[in-house]
C-alpha cells in the first residue's frame, strides 16, 4: 500500500482521533496535542501539558467526541488527571489506586472520565464537576484498556485476570464477566449493535456477543502482538497494528482474515483511527509519523482493467490489495465471472466444448479460476455417458454418475430425471395405498432400486402410506401444524408436490409478513406470522418477530398513553426499542435530567436531585441509576461536612445511614479514610455496620441529609 500523506510528529504517537467537530486530534508521548484540518492535513491548534510517558500500549490518554475534555496518566502513573480542553485547566487528579493508574477513558456522551488501575478499579469521575461519581465492577488484576459502545450505553473494561467486565451505563447495571481467554485481555473495541472484540496477550482474538456473553468466534492468522486496533466505517472491516509494523484486516461479516500484511511499515504502531469520509485508514508509528493509507487503492485502475476486459491484471491488482473485492467495480468481474461459467456449462451441455474453453479464455490466466476450469473440462468429459444412460431408462448408473460429478446436477437433463423421480413416487403413493396396489407401486419404483438416495424413500413409500394420507388430510385442513410436524419426523414427505406447495405457501406468508414489518403495519403482520408459526421451519423466528412486534406496540402504546415508566422499563430490556424515534427522544430527555441532577449531586443538593429525577421514582430499571446519584450526592454532603469540620457523631451518623442505604463502596471507603484522618479517635468500625445494597435502595429511601 502506498502512502497518501504522511506528517512527522517527531515523537511517538500515541492517541488519533477523528472529534464531532471533524478536527483530527494527533497526541505525541509527551502530551503535545495538535489539531488538523483532515482535509488538508493543516496545523490548526494545539497546546502542550509537559506529561512525558515512556509507557503507552495502553491507553494512556483520551480526549472526548465534542473535544471538551483530556484526560492523561501522569509522568509516574500515580494519578490520572481531566482537563477541561478549552480552558486548559485540570479540571480533577484521581489518586486513589492502590498502585499504578493504567488506563484512562471519556464515553461517547463526554459524561464521565474513567481512570483504570493496577488494582483492578476502575472509578468514575464527573467530566463538568470532577467529582467521584461511581467505580464498576472491580477487576482481579490490572486493567489493560477501557471501550465504549458508540451509543454509550456501554462500557467494557479488560484486565491481566482474563476477564472483561461489561457494565452498562444506561441502567448502571454490571452484566456477567466475559470468560474465554486464556491470556490477560490486551484490547477491546465494540463495534455493530452488540459486538465486541477482544485480543489478548497471546495474540487471541474474540469476537462476543455482548447480550448474550457467547462467543461468535475466534479469528485465526495473528501471529504478532497486536497493539492497536480500529474498523472501517459501517464496520465492515477490522484493521489490528502490530508491533512490528503490520497491519491486518478481518472481514468483520464473515471474520475471514483478508490480508495479514496489508500494511508493512519499519516502525511499530501506537495508534490507528479510521476516517470514514475518505476511507483512510490513518496510522501512528513509534518514529513519530502520521500516515494516511487509502484503503482502496487502485479502484480506478480496475475500472480501467475492466474495460479492457484485462481480467488477469484485475485479479493481480485485488491480490495486492484484498479490499478491492468489496467494490462495484469487482462485484462486475465476479458477476461477468459466474455468468461466463454458467454459458459454458450449457455449452458443454450441448457438445460445445469449443465454445465454452473460448468463453471461459479471459479467466485461465487466474491460478484460482483456471483450476475450476480445468476441472470442469475434466468432469464433462463423461457428460455424453450421463446423457447416454439417462436416454436409455439406466437410471442407477445415471444416478451414480451425477453424484461423481455434482456439476451435472445443474443440467437440464438431470432436472429431467429429478422430476420422472417424483411423478414415479407420487404416482407409487396412489397405488401403495390401494388394497392390491403394492405391486403395482414396486414395479414403478423398480427402476429406481439401485439409487442410494432413493431407497430409503421407497421403503417409507411401501410402508408408511398411512402417513402420507395423514400428511394430505392435513394440507386440505390447512393444518399446517401437524402437517410440518409429520415432515419433521418424516423426511420422505419432502418428495412430494405437496410438500413443495406448501413450503412456497409458507415463504410467501414470511416475504409478507416481512414487508408488513417493514411497513410498520404490525397487526396484519402479527396476523400472518400466527399462520407461519404453524410451520416447523420458520417456529423460532416467528416467535422472535412476534416478541419484537410485542414489545414494540407495548412500547408505542405506552408513548401514545404517555405511560413513561412502561416505556423506560422496556428500553432498558431492548436496545432496539432506544433506537426509534419515540426511544431517542426518551433517552436525549434523561440524558438532559440526569445532567442537572449531576449538577445538584455535586454540591450535595439532595432537593435539587429529586427534583430533576421525581418524574422516574416510579421507573424501576431506573433505581440503581438513581441510586447512584443519590449516593454521590449524599457522598458530597459528608465531604462538606468534613471540611466544615462537623461533628465527629453527626458525620458518624451520615456514614452508618449511608451505608445502611448504599452498602460498603468505594467512595464511602476512601471518604471513611479521610475521616479517620481528621478524627483519629472515631470508633466506628465499616465491617461491623448494617449494609444496604445499590439494587435494594428504592427512592422511598430518599433523606433531605445523610446526616439526620
Amino acid at each position: 500500500m502506498k502512502i497518501v500523506k504522511s506528517l512527522s510528529i517527531v515523537k511517538p504517537v500515541i492517541m488519533i482521533k477523528i472529534l464531532n467537530d471533524k478536527h483530527l486530534v494527533v497526541i505525541d508521548s509527551e502530551t503535545t496535542v495538535r489539531f488538523y484540518d483532515k482535509e488538508n492535513f493543516k496545523l490548526m491548534n494545539g497546546f502542550k501539558v509537559n506529561i512525558t510517558h515512556e509507557r503507552y500500549k495502553t491507553s494512556v490518554v483520551a480526549y472526548s467526541n465534542n473535544g471538551k475534555y483530556f484526560a492523561t496518566l501522569s509522568s509516574d502513573c500515580r494519578e490520572s488527571r481531566l482537563y477541561n480542553a478549552e480552558t486548559k485547566k485540570a479540571i480533577t487528579r484521581v489518586d486513589r489506586h492502590q498502585g499504578e493508574a493504567s488506563c484512562v477513558g471519556i464515553d461517547p456522551l463526554s459524561r464521565y472520565m474513567f481512570s483504570c488501575g493496577d488494582d483492578g478499579k476502575t472509578f468514575a469521575v464527573d467530566t463538568k464537576s470532577g467529582k467521584l461519581v461511581f467505580t464498576l465492577p472491580h477487576h482481579a488484576d490490572t486493567i489493560n484498556d477501557v471501550a465504549f459502545s458508540k451509543n454509550g450505553n456501554w462500557i467494557a473494561t479488560g484486565s491481566y485476570d482474563k476477564k472483561i467486565q461489561l457494565f452498562n451505563l444506561v441502567t448502571m447495571n454490571p452484566k456477567e464477566k466475559l470468560r474465554a481467554h486464556s491470556a490477560a485481555v490486551m484490547k477491546l473495541k465494540f463495534f455493530d449493535k452488540n459486538k465486541l472484540i477482544s485480543i489478548d496477550k497471546n495474540s487471541k482474538a474474540i469476537i462476543w456477543n455482548i447480550y448474550s456473553g457467547k462467543v461468535i468466534e475466534r479469528l485465526n492468522g495473528i501471529h504478532d502482538d497486536v497493539v492497536q486496533l480500529t474498523i472501517s466505517k459501517n464496520d465492515q472491516f477490522l484493521f489490528l497494528g502490530t508491533k512490528l509494523g503490520y497491519v491486518l484486516v478481518y472481514d468483520l461479516t464473515t471474520y475471514e482474515l483478508l490480508s495479514e500484511r496489508f500494511i508493512k511499515i519499519n516502525s511499530p504502531i501506537t495508534a490507528m483511527t479510521y476516517d470514514d469520509e475518505k476511507d483512510h485508514l490513518i496510522l501512528g508509528t513509534e518514529d513519530g509519523f502520521l500516515m494516511y493509507y487509502n484503503i482502496y487503492e487502485n479502484e480506478e485502475k480496475l475500472k480501467e482493467l475492466l474495460m479492457q476486459k484485462n481480467i488477469d491484471a484485475i485479479e493481480e491488482e485485488v491480490k495486492k490489495n484484498p479490499i478491492l473485492r468489496y467494490t462495484h467495480i469487482y462485484e462486475l468481474v465476479s458477476n461477468l465471472w459466474e455468468n461466463t461459467l454458467k454459458k459454458a456449462k450449457i455449452a458443454l451441455q450441448n457438445h460445445q466444448k469449443e465454445k465454452a474453453q473460448l468463453m471461459l479464455k479471459s479467466f485461465k490466466e487466474i491460478p484460482s479460476k483456471n483450476r475450476i476450469i480445468q476441472k470442469l473440462m475434466k468432469d464433462y468429459a463423461e457428460y455424453d455417458k450421463f446423457v447416454d444412460l439417462a436416454k436409455k431408462g439406466k437410471i442407477a448408473l445415471a444416478y451414480s454418475l451425477a453424484n461423481r460429478y455434482p456439476v451435472y446436477k445443474e443440467s437440464k437433463i438431470y432436472k429431467l430425471l429429478e422430476e420422472k423421480w417424483k411423478k414415479a413416487l407420487y404416482e407409487a403413493q396412489k397405488y401403495a395405498l390401494m388394497p392390491n396396489g403394492a405391486d403395482r407401486a414396486r414395479e414403478i419404483l423398480a427402476p429406481y432400486r439401485g439409487v442410494s438416495e432413493k431407497t430409503m424413500f421407497i421403503q417409507d413409500i411401501m410402508t408408511k402410506g398411512e402417513i402420507y394420507k395423514r400428511f394430505r388430510n392435513a394440507l386440505g385442513k390447512k393444518d399446517f401444524r401437524t402437517a410440518s410436524e409429520l415432515v419433521k419426523q418424516h423426511p420422505f414427505l419432502r418428495e412430494f408436490p405437496e410438500y413443495d406447495k406448501m413450503s412456497a405457501y409458507a415463504d410467501n406468508l414470511y416475504m409478507k409478513a416481512q414487508k408488513l414489518i417493514y411497513d410498520g403495519d404490525n397487526v396484519e403482520a402479527m396476523k400472518i406470522l400466527r399462520v407461519l408459526g404453524n410451520f416447523y421451519d420458520f417456529k423460532d423466528e416467528v416467535r422472535t418477530l412476534m416478541k419484537e412486534i410485542e414489545n414494540k406496540q407495548k412500547f408505542y402504546d405506552a408513548i401514545e398513553d404517555e405511560n413513561y415508566p412502561i416505556a423506560y422499563n422496556m428500553m432498558a430490556l431492548s436496545e432496539d426499542l432506544e433506537e426509534t424515534k419515540a426511544g431517542q427522544k426518551l433517552l436525549e430527555e434523561w440524558n438532559e435530567d440526569l445532567r442537572k441532577a449531576n449538577i445538584y449531586a455535586a454540591l450535595g443538593d439532595a432537593n435539587g436531585v429529586k427534583e430533576a429525577l421525581e418524574k422516574y421514582f416510579n421507573v424501576s430499571s431506573k433505581y440503581t441509576a438513581i441510586a447512584t446519584v443519590f449516593s454521590w450526592c449524599y457522598i458530597s454532603q459528608l465531604e462538606h461536612a468534613l471540611r466544615e469540620k462537623r461533628k465527629r457523631s453527626e458525620i458518624e451518623n451520615g456514614i452508618k445511614n449511608y451505608i445502611v442505604n448504599f452498602g460498603l463502596d468505594d467512595r464511602i471507603e476512601l471518604f471513611y479514610e479521610m475521616f479517620k484522618k481528621k478524627y483519629p479517635d472515631t470508633k466506628l468500625q465499616l465491617g461491623h455496620l448494617k449494609k444496604g445494597s445499590m439494587e435494594m435502595w428504592r427512592p422511598s429511601m430518599i433523606v433531605e441529609s445523610i446526616l439526620d
